[in-house]
């Protein structure tokens, strides 16, 4: 029985700074039998080094893979090869993959990638944003995050971090990067590609975890870019969904560039369940309905991470919109 593609394609970016092994990871991805039913889109200049998986050449720009993954090299609009992609599949011309990988370029910000799947009226109708996957160098990642703000957004932004190259860096630098991600973005995974076995199929549905929890307040300098900071707000009694939905699509519309993530877990009023929230700069993802709490902590939990903006901006904002929703005593 041939299964058919599901009714919105899971869309997940590789990203991370020059040299920090995203081709690598992407090899080594694509060689796992359970990501046969992928396509990958390789938003970069230059030649792409996944020669050896290559089986058969489809057209100019798309290869079909040992593994069954359909891959192409994109130089132009992504919008358009993902339109394609989509027509292609539809029609039969193409295998009927499941889900679709993107790897960006090394100098891009994540934030025009994701926004495509959103702004483009075809797309949006026909896949959802997944996740996102950010390799990290050990040797490099420290300067890295002082001296490019790509590298700092990419990072901030991520799903789960991959961690590159730790057989090469002392081990002091690597735990102090370890450290500073940790703080960047205290939700996120972060696994060693060097030192633990790979599960691709879990690292591309890694979205869907990491909640986030109660974290203190650091501040990331980097220089020359101001300063990148995290922090949480929690909330001890159930909100008001509708409240609380009107207040984000405020902050993010007033305030969208400067908040690099958001991410949630919520106690609404009249709900036994959580609801997940997951919102980019000026793009909020549908919420999920969870099945059950993670823990045993029922409060809602909101982890920013922001880039010019003060935290206490956003908490008394946070303050008069939960107070003004607050249930009237009888």
């Amino acid at each position: 029985m041939v299964e058919h593609p599901p009714a919105f394609t899971p869309v997940t970016l590789l990203t991370g700074f020059l040299g920090s092994g995203k081709t690598t990871l992407l090899r080594r991805l694509l060689a796992d039998p359970s990501l046969g039913d992928t396509a990958v889109i390789i938003n970069e200049l230059g030649e792409v080094g996944i020669d050896h998986l290559l089986v058969e050449r489809l057209d100019d720009q798309m290869v079909l893979l040992n593994s069954g993954c359909l891959c192409c090299t994109v130089r132009g609009e992504l919008a358009a090869a993902m339109r394609d992609l989509y027509s292609r599949r539809e029609r039969g011309v193409l295998p009927p993959f499941r889900r679709l990988v993107i790897e960006s370029t090394g100098l891009a910000d994540p934030f025009p990638v994701l926004s495509t799947l959103k702004g483009d009226p075809v797309l949006r109708h026909h896949f959802r944003a997944a996740g996102v996957v950010t390799t990290v160098d050990a040797v490099n990642g420290l300067s890295q995050l002082d001296r490019h703000i790509e590298s700092v957004r990419q990072a901030a932004i991520a799903d789960v971090i991959v961690l590159t190259k730790t057989d090469l860096a002392e081990a002091a630098t690597a735990a102090r990067l370890v450290a500073r991600l940790g703080a960047m973005n205290p939700s996120a995974p972060l696994v060693r590609a060097a030192e633990e076995p790979l599960d691709a199929d879990a690292l591309l549905r890694a979205g869907g975890s990491g909640w986030p929890r109660a974290i203190a307040e650091p501040t990331i300098a980097t220089a020359a870019h101001g300063s990148v900071r995290a922090f949480s707000i929690l909330v001890d009694e159930p909100l008001d969904w509708t409240a609380f939905g009107v207040w984000l699509t405020m902050l993010l519309n007033r305030h969208g560039a400067k908040i690099l993530r958001v991410k949630g877990i919520l106690a609404l009023r009249g709900e036994e369940r959580p609801v997940a929230v997951h919102g980019v700069q000026h793009l909020v993802h549908a919420p999920t309905h969870l099945s059950h709490w993670p823990d045993n902590d029922r409060r809602s939990r909101l982890v920013f991470i922001v880039e010019g903006i003060e935290p206490d901006l956003i908490r008394r904002s946070f303050q008069i919109f939960n107070r003004l929703s607050a249930p009237v005593a009888a």
